[in-house]
């Protein structure tokens, strides 16, 4: 491989471990800010329920429409617009003066997240190995564990919640800024070979699905409920401890937080053997783990059992999503790889508004019956991952 290859290939890859820090910035900041936001504003609490599902049905349609906008204007420059969209949303909000403010921003920042997921796993799967797309998807939960640290922080001081939004939307930014300096690197960066790294694939006799066949819309549905799970899991799991198990908000919370700690730590662990043993060995043994581990939390009664149950959940989870992804050009043809992944962004945003809230109204029937939500949907999961292991 020429020199200059190599350097692009490894300059490029900690920018965009970057990008989806930034897109994970975002995505728990809400949270933190709302108990603060809400009262400075005179905005009712539960208004924060409708905002997420506006950003997540945008982060959708954003995703779905992304192959389109990405042939005709290639990755990089999408991923710039759409970190300007992203950092213009939280400026905006940092600015926000009702509940209308409010609104606006959630435009920008749904169609920008959305594009941005879509493309750089779109990228990383045709140029690099399954080590970089587990790490990526870990430096989301980097991000993801980091913007909420900088939104209790700014709160504790003068600049408030209004000063954290800003921080966090220049960030953004910057980051576009930097994707533009480094333009040039994207193109230099070649596709990976199709075996490259596939243990379980190297001797694959099955031909390459195109993208409106069964197998390219079952792969959607399979990111949605991988979705679903792993949000029904992070939103529910502390309410269910506190409210069926009768543990405290605080033991609670960090049960919550150790289950989202280990899909990162997993992701982290996953890309040092995912190479070895390839996508579809690591997906399936992961999928019995969070089966198994589901389960477990079904009967989890005390502090020991409960935690151990969120903990194995998370490492199953972990290589599901990444993995998924960065199999697509082994199951696809070429001109079918960014649709198919575009679609799975999509379905993986819809997975996130129906299935929780789903759980939601069975919550309000018994707390108890969340957690045999999250064990059909990881079975529906495993079957479909079966299922499409057959056909390609």
């Amino acid at each position: 491989m020429p020199t200059l290859v190599v350097k692009a290939s490894a300059l490029l890859i900690p920018i965009i471990y970057l990008g989806f820090i930034s897109l994970g910035l975002p995505d728990g900041t809400l949270g933190a800010a709302w108990p603060k936001l809400h009262k400075d504003l005179a905005i009712s609490i539960g208004f924060a329920g409708p905002l997420v599902t506006i950003a997540t049905l945008l982060s959708a349609v954003s995703g779905f429409s992304s192959v389109r906008v990405i042939q005709r204007f290639r990755t990089a420059p999408v991923v710039i617009g759409s970190c300007v969209l992203t950092g213009s949303a939280l400026i905006i909000t940092s600015q926000a003066q009702g509940i209308i403010w409010l609104l606006i921003a959630m435009v920008p920042l749904g169609l920008g997240a959305g594009a941005v997921d879509a493309g750089l796993n779109g990228y990383v799967a045709r140029h690099y190995s399954g080590r970089h797309m587990n790490w990526l998807h870990a430096c989301w939960g980097i991000g993801a564990t980091c913007g909420p640290l900088v939104m209790a922080r700014a709160i504790t001081t003068e600049a408030g919640w209004r000063g954290g939004y800003l921080v966090l939307g220049l960030a953004q930014l910057t980051l576009a800024l930097l994707f533009l300096v480094t333009l040039r690197l994207w193109a230099a960066v070649p596709e990976r070979p199709l075996s490259s790294g596939h243990a379980d694939l190297r001797e694959r006799s099955k031909p390459l699905a195109t993208a409106n066949s069964f197998a390219g819309w079952l792969s959607a549905v399979i990111l949605a409920l991988y979705v679903a799970g792993e949000f029904t899991a992070g939103i529910w799991a502390a309410s269910v401890l506190v409210e069926a198990r009768g543990f405290s908000i605080r033991t609670a919370g960090i049960c919550a937080a150790a289950f989202y700690a280990s899909i990162t730590i997993g992701r982290i662990l996953v890309g040092f053997v995912v190479d070895r043993f390839g996508n579809r060995k690591l997906v399936t043994a992961g999928c019995s783990l969070a089966f198994a581990a589901a389960l477990l939390f079904v009967f989890a009664s005390s502090l020991p059992l409960a935690a151990a149950s969120l903990i194995l959940l998370g490492l199953g989870l972990a290589p599901i999503y990444p993995c998924m992804m960065h199999e697509v050009p082994q199951r696809f043809v070429p001109e079918a790889v960014q649709t198919v992944i575009g679609r799975q962004s999509g379905a993986a945003n819809l997975g996130s508004a129906t299935v929780p809230a789903i759980a939601g109204l069975l919550a309000t029937i018994s707390v108890q019956l969340v957690p045999w939500v999250i064990v059909v949907t990881i079975v529906l999961l495993a079957l479909s991952i079966r299922t499409l292991n057959r056909l390609t």
